[in-house]
Parts: structure tokens; C-alpha cells; sequence
């Protein structure tokens, strides 16, 4: 489906960092200009990785330079910007755009205004929900990634009736070239180590004490088992001190932040996703679209990912959440047949619900509804259907 009229749609996001919400909204806007969209993007504070691609896909971005938490000098900057390119469809990104671009689209009269809320954040405060609910009433429609996430908001006081739930799309990557011995070879770990691996930002909400306590007693059951965690952040010293308190830091490995994370979860026995909370966990998609059997917590967001038994093995959080993910790696790495199985049937889930060109049809679906005969006092029975 290909973009019709002269509508111009901007997505405003707090930073370009390499991180889930980023990468989603990269795909989406990469992909939409491909196929005809006049799209842009705005960013309120920091460059990142993917500027490249926006850039390559010949994306206009617009920087903020916003400063602190509060920063009028910003919003106004924003608001002048958006009143030069006149979008009709402002789609903000992540907390703090969800505020600033919200209020600027409404100051520049911008006819439509869509927000994303990507995770179930638990780590918000009251006054946090306060603006949330208040800004609901100038928005349109309020794109969650999944159930979980709707559910969340709905329970915080965000109308139900605004909700549209577009899961997040992932390509089935190439294989990463390299082979697992070099791998093995780079980190300095025996030839025939089994690994488990971790992707994400080093803080409370990946839970990754639980991770090095599950593979504490996997060191107890078997000799070869290595955990290696890919991502750096404000945690990291803090789970090295708790490694060195039980021992165990020949069988775990900071690998810090890598660009190269899927050439290393390609090579991967077995996946972990420990979190406490999540939207839909993109690394979690990385390694079932890879063919890598999982094993994750079972939580909203993860739910509408893994099939327990079929595609992986969810593991209920509480006081045997460690054992859990124990025993079901230990299922896995003692059954070759079954971790193929696991495999091949998570990457066929990725390929058939979770594709980026249904989540880019799906979008599209959205703002032709929002943008076409009846506008917004007729769209709710037509946004219904776009409910995934």
C-alpha cells in the first residue's frame, strides 16, 4: 500500500540510542518512506546509531536539543518547527516525547495526534499517570505493542476506547557471518562450552540477578554452561560484585555493549529473558526469528510471544522463577531434537504474526482511518479491526 494526497506525518522520540522503541520506530518510518510517506523525524535530545539509517533511507530529522527534564525553550523550538512543516499526523514516542510532543502538536494545531506507550512501566510514578491520563484527551489513538501493555494503561486510567494494539514487526535476519569457534575463540571460552545469553540494558527491570542465580545452578548440574550478558548500564558494577560473591564469575561473561549483538545471540544454545516487565522484548524477537530456543518469564508482552512448550518455555516470576529457568535450559541443552524444534516453530511464530510488513500495513491502516472521509468521529469502528 503506497501513501496517497500530500499528508505529512512526523514521529517525535526522545532519543536515536540503540534500544527497542528506537529500532521500532527507525523500521517503521524507514520503511514508510519507501513506500511513498512524507515522513519525518524529531528528536529531543541525543543522536545514536540510527541516524545512519534514517539518513540512508533519506529520512529528514529535526534535533531538539532539549536540556533537563524541563525545558520550555525546547517545547518552543519544537512547536515553531512543527508549525513550518504543517504534518497531520504528529506520533510520539517514550514518556518524555509523549509530553513535549504532544503539547507542541497541539499548540502548532496539528489536526492528529497519536502517541506510542511501548512497556508495562511499572517504573512510573503517580504524577506520571496524572499526565498521561490528561494528554489522552488530546490524543487520537494511543498505539500499545501488545495486550499486556493495553491492559497496563487501561488499568492507569488511559481511555480503553483510544487504544490500538500494533505488535512490534521484526525481519528474519541473515545469518551473521562468523562461525561459533571464532566466537568461543574471542572470549576465551572451551571449545565446548554450551551458552546461554542475555540482551539488554543492565538495570532492575531485566532482573538479571535472577539470570546469574539460574546459572549458578546450572553450574551445580553441569560443567560447561556459560552465561554471557550483552548490554552495559547503571547495574552492571553491582551484578559483578554479586558474581564475585557467589563465585561464579568463570561461568559469567560482561560482554558490555555490542553492535555485533546478533552475531552473538546467532551462536547462542539457549536465550534468556528474565525480566520483570516488558512491551515486547526486540531481543527476545532477535533470537526467535535467529532460531534459537528461549526461555523468558512469564509476563505480559512475553506472553504474546512464546507459546509455552511450543516455542519456548515460560516460567511463572515468585520464589521458583530461578530454578524454572534452570530446569527448562537443562531440558533444552540435554534434547538436540528439542532445541531444534523449539527453534524452528519460534521463528516461523516471528515470520507469520510478527513481520514488519504487517506492522507497517497495520500503521498505514491507522492513519488512513484517522486522515480519511468522516475523520475521527467516524474511525473507531474501522480502528477496531486494526486491533491485532
Amino acid at each position: 500500500m503506497s501513501a496517497s494526497g500530500t499528508d505529512k506525518i512526523v514521529h517525535i522520540i526522545p532519543t536515536l540510542d540503540q534500544a527497542g522503541a528506537e529500532k521500532q520506530m527507525t523500521t517503521l518510518v524507514c520503511q514508510l518512506r519507501r513506500r511513498g510517506w512524507d515522513v519525518r523525524v524529531a528528536v529531543l535530545t541525543r543522536d545514536g546509531p540510527y541516524r545512519a539509517e534514517l539518513e540512508a533511507a533519506g529520512v529528514p530529522v529535526f534535533y531538539v536539543n532539549k536540556r533537563g527534564k524541563v525545558d520550555f525553550s525546547a517545547l518552543i523550538r519544537l512547536r515553531r518547527w512543527l508549525e513550518e512543516v504543517k504534518p497531520t499526523i504528529v506520533q510520539t514516542w517514550l514518556f518524555a516525547a509523549n509530553v513535549y510532543g504532544r503539547i507542541a502538536a497541539k499548540q502548532a494545531k496539528v489536526p492528529h495526534i497519536l502517541t506510542s506507550e511501548r512497556c508495562v512501566d511499572l517504573w512510573k510514578s503517580w504524577w506520571h499517570f496524572v499526565f498521561d491520563r490528561y494528554l489522552s484527551r488530546w490524543t487520537d489513538r494511543i498505539v500499545v505493542n501488545s495486550s499486556g501493555v493495553a491492559s497496563f494503561y487501561v488499568s492507569r486510567g488511559v481511555p480503553q476506547e483510544k487504544i490500538v494494539v500494533i505488535p512490534n514487526g521484526m525481519a528474519i535476519p541473515e545469518r551473521p557471518v562468523g562461525s561459533r569457534e571464532s566466537l568461543l575463540l574471542e572470549l576465551k571460552l572451551p571449545a565446548d562450552a554450551r551458552l546461554v545469553g542475555v540482551v539488554g540494558r543492565l538495570w532492575p527491570q531485566k532482573s538479571l540477578r535472577d539470570a546469574i542465580w539460574a546459572e549458578d545452578l546450572l553450574k551445580r548440574i553441569r560443567d560447561d554452561v556459560h552465561l554471557l550478558i550483552v548490554g552495559d548500564g547503571p547495574e552492571r558494577r553491582a551484578l559483578e560484585r554479586y558474581c564475585e560473591h557467589l563465585e561464579i564469575t568463570d561461568r559469567v561473561h560482561f560482554l558490555g555493549h555490542r553492535r555485533d549483538a546478533l552475531r552473538i545471540t546467532a551462536h547462542l544454545d539457549v536465550f534468556w529473558n528474565t525480566s520483570r516487565y516488558e512491551g515486547q522484548s526486540n531481543s527476545l524477537m532477535e533470537a526467535m526469528a535467529l532460531g534459537i530456543p528461549v526461555v523468558a518469564s512469564d509476563i505480559p508482552g512475553n506472553r504474546d510471544l512464546v507459546v509455552h512448550g511450543e516455542t519456548g518455555y515460560l516460567v511463572p516470576r515468585g520464589f521458583q522463577f530461578r530454578a524454572g529457568m534452570a530446569k527448562y535450559t537443562k531440558k533444552i541443552l540435554e534434547d538436540p531434537e528439542l532445541a531444534s524444534r523449539l527453534g524452528m516453530a519460534g521463528r516461523e511464530r516471528i515470520a507469520t504474526h510478527f513481520s514488519v510488513e504487517q506492522m507497517v500495513e497495520a500503521y498505514e491502516a491507522l492513519y488512513r482511518a484517522l486522515t480519511g472521509a468522516g475523520a475521527i468521529s467516524a474511525t473507531h469502528s474501522e480502528l477496531s479491526k486494526i486491533r491485532l
